[in-house]
């Protein structure tokens, strides 16, 4: 149990009055809809890259990344990899071509408006039901960030689980509210710099004799945490583990918030240079995380005995036991800000989808700017009130809820918003259909295990949505005219925003 000393209780005050402080200058730069949901597209490549990349990676970075590299070793570099490959390619076949056809789909502001847009759904089916699924999984992408700063204030500050929850709800919700994307960006670059910088400075510090005695020392301990193709007890890896650890790479077409980054980027020049900035920062926290839970396994082994009731607080071990409470406090202020930049975001998508893609469409389309911007900050309260309590639960885990969240928005968005990139003659009945089909399947596989239904369900998902998309849109005469017209525009508006 980390002391509740003073210099560490400092460390978060400060902090806390530097994020709203960041908050507050946004709000004042906030006057509009397109502003308070997408910042009006001004991000330059270091915001929109460390931004992107910190919304994505969460709590579960510092928590459930270190934790499970505890318990599975060397085997966790599948689901790291995975990643890596998944950041940098969204960011080379997505990010350019999304942005473009945004601007192009009306100046759409979000993924739903934009699919409706694209496939001219004067129904507005495409934006309702992707607003429902989009609220549905972010419940429990957000309550997850908050069981993370739940598990931080409860071992920083010994407070109950269930204040300790609450506490970190508030300090989310309270920036969110005001800021919009621009303090969520803004703060996720400060935030994203801090949560790789603590992720590498702990490992190294906590090795002293470097990465080759740490390796000697797992491999005297148990030769099996080393292996990438056996598990901690010996037994060979299946395909079917590897293959779901590999695949979390594929959630990465369908995440509304760290697709957001891309929109908001402000010029098509900068794509590039924020790519390479936001593989970079990923390689480099992915390593640390990794290990972070490595050298755990010799501190508790030598430390505690071997005995850690929670593997996810690895991370906050290490640097109570390594480092002076001064920087301790600065270091453990990275999970606050890890869980900050990814609740802020999911919490604002969450608010866009109900106010642009719910509110404003079906209930009033009539509504104000001002109107609008209201309803969304009114839904953040309410959605971080159903968080909060999906989050009460402190036997939950980060990385399980953030695993069936992450398969959700991959399965349901991300095939048909790669195949709405790329394949002229997909139709609304398609997109439709690889929407639902991606999340329900989803949402059935989760309930189901042995033999294949192990297999990660965003795996089963993706491929059963392409499917979807592609037969649905074959057998209703594909897209109309009017559509692949509109598909050549993106095309052109494509060359000439380069």
């Amino acid at each position: 149990m980390i002391e509740n000393s003073f210099a560490i209780t400092g460390t978060f005050i400060v902090y806390l009055i530097g994020m709203m402080a960041i908050g507050y200058y946004a709000y004042k730069r906030t006057s509009d809809s397109s502003d308070y949901f997408l910042g009006g597209r001004s991000l330059g490549p270091w915001p929109a890259a460390i931004s992107a990349g910190a919304s994505d990676m969460s709590g579960w970075l510092l928590l459930g990344l270190p934790g499970y590299a505890y318990a599975a070793g060397m085997e966790s570099l599948w689901l790291a990899g995975g990643l890596m490959l998944g950041t940098w390619l969204n960011w080379l076949i997505c990010a350019k071509r999304l942005r473009t056809y945004t601007i192009t789909a009306d100046n759409s502001i979000t993924l739903p408006e934009y699919l409706s847009r694209r496939f001219n759904d004067n129904s507005k089916l495409i934006q309702t039901i992707s607003a429902f699924f989009i609220l549905l999984f972010f419940l429990f992408y957000t309550s997850s960030g908050l069981v993370a700063g739940g598990k931080l204030f409860e071992t920083v500050f010994g407070l109950d689980y269930t204040i300790a929850v609450i506490v970190g709800t508030v300090c989310v919700v309270s920036y969110t509210l005001f800021g919009g994307f621009l303090a969520v960006s803004w703060t996720d670059l400060v935030q994203g710099l801090l949560m790789a910088a603590a992720l590498l400075i702990v490992p190294i510090a906590a090795m002293e004799g470097g990465f080759g005695d740490l390796s000697a020392a797992l491999e005297a301990k148990n030769p099996e945490l080393m292996t990438l193709f056996n598990d901690v007890k010996g037994e060979p890896l299946s395909a079917i583990a590897i293959i779901s650890l590999a695949a979390w790479g594929l959630g990465y077409f369908g995440q509304p918030h760290i697709l957001a980054r891309f929109n908001a980027t402000r010029s098509n020049a900068d794509i590039g240079t924020a790519r390479r900035i936001a593989v970079t920062w990923t390689a480099l926290s992915m390593v640390g995380a990794v290990l972070v839970g490595l050298v755990g396994i010799l501190y508790v082994d030598n430390q505690l005995a071997g005995s850690l009731d929670d593997g996810e607080r690895i991370f906050m071990l290490l640097v109570n036991a390594i480092f002076h409470p001064v920087i301790a406090g600065i270091l453990l202020a990275a999970i606050l800000a890890a869980i900050m930049s990814t609740a802020d975001s999911q919490l604002l998508v969450s608010s866009s989808a109900l106010a642009e893609d719910f509110y404003k469409q079906v209930l009033r389309p009539q509504a104000s700017t001002e109107e609008i911007v209201l309803v969304g900050r009114v839904a953040v309260i309410v959605l971080s009130v159903i968080a909060l309590m999906l989050a009460m639960n402190p036997d939950s885990t980060v990385l399980g809820l953030v695993s069936y969240a992450w398969a959700g928005f991959g399965a349901a968005f991300g095939p048909a918003l790669l195949l709405s990139l790329y394949w002229k003659g997909m139709n609304r009945n398609g997109a439709l259909a690889g929407i639902v089909v991606g999340a329900l399947t989803v949402v059935i596989w989760k309930q189901l295990s042995g033999g294949l239904f192990d297999l990660y369900e965003i795996v089963p998902g993706f491929i059963f949505a392409i499917v979807a998309i592609v037969a649905i849109s074959k057998a209703t005469g594909g897209a109309s005219k009017e559509v692949e017209a509109q598909f050549d525009t993106y095309e052109k508006n494509l060359v000439e925003f380069d």
